[in-house]
């Protein structure tokens, strides 16, 4: 057995007896394990770290030293909706900014079950408003999200256009759940295959991030949203995730609408390895992809 078939083997099992222990109310555990609490923030050389309240949500910049003043990435972190904002996304966003030569505003929005949909969504379009209002044109902005976050970067994107607001100029979705019902075959194809992501886990997070409200609730299921009008889109999606459906069948369905969609499947890779950076060559290429993605569209670096 190859040390990588063997790590995501050990991996799949701990998240299915772990989504039995999530449905026992062990939150705390969970965001314990997932990094709530490190001593020491951890991000790249280079990057400047600073906490800022915006309009009453707690938020993070990251800022790389070769920043453009007038260029911002919103990044949305993953984490199921339930857990917050941690290193594991402070360094892989780290990343992400040294690559663009962009400053990126990370917001600790509102987590469930605490605080179930619509809290981090309303948090997340909060923070967007802000920085239109302070100094940044929408023109030289990008949205992007992983995970639950490429969910919030596509329900931002619904909201703002049902609210005539302007879009920012381009949004990158890094393995999003896009299926709160999670119908695509992918999630029992890759079931053994995904390293970080289970089909109990994954169900049982979205469970705790709906809360009571419908499924069917085109800012919670994308899917059954119009598509039509949204900025320029780079979805990546590794082609071991249960998750692969999820984008495949998005982006099929924004192309239909009209929309300006690039689709990037990463052989042999599992959900958001862009975390695994600088230590995994996929991951470093797939974030210049990122960079060069931004650079089309308002560039930077």
């Amino acid at each position: 057995m190859s040390t990588l078939k063997g790590f995501r083997i050990r991996t799949n099992q701990w998240l299915y007896r772990f989504g039995g222990y999530i449905v026992l109310g062990s939150i705390p555990l969970l965001r314990r394990g997932s990094g709530e609490g490190d001593k020491h923030i951890r991000v790249p050389d280079g990057i400047k770290w600073e906490q800022v309240n915006v309009d009453g949500v707690r938020s993070e910049w990251l800022i790389p030293p070769n920043a453009q003043q007038d260029s911002v990435l919103l990044y949305l972190h993953g984490g199921g909706g339930v857990t917050g904002l941690y290193n594991a996304h402070r360094w892989m966003v780290g990343h992400i900014a040294l690559a663009c030569g962009i400053r990126a505003l990370l917001p600790n929005y509102q987590l469930a079950p605490e605080h179930p949909y619509p809290s981090g969504l309303n948090d997340c379009i909060t923070v967007y408003r802000w920085m239109l209002s302070n100094g940044y044109f929408a023109k030289r902005m990008v949205i992007a999200g992983d995970s639950m976050g490429g969910l919030l970067t596509i329900s931002v994107l619904l909201a703002l256009r049902h609210t005539n607001q302007t879009f920012p100029a381009a949004a990158i979705c890094i393995s999003p759940n896009t299926d709160p019902m999670f119908r695509g075959h992918s999630m029992h194809s890759n079931a053994w295959k995904d390293a970080l992501l289970s089909p109990k886990y994954a169900r049982t997070m979205m469970s705790l991030y709906i809360g009571d409200h419908d499924m069917n609730d085109p800012f919670i299921a994308p899917l059954l949203a119009d598509l039509r009008g949204l900025p320029p889109l780079l979805v990546q999606v590794g082609a071991d995730e249960i998750l692969l459906d999820d984008s495949v069948r998005f982006s099929d369905r924004a192309k239909a609408a009209g929309n300006n969609v690039t689709l990037e499947v990463w052989p042999h890779m599992w959900h958001v390895w862009h975390t695994c950076v600088p230590a995994l060559p996929e991951a470093v290429q797939a974030i210049d992809r990122i960079a060069k993605f931004m650079q089309s569209h308002i560039g930077a670096n």
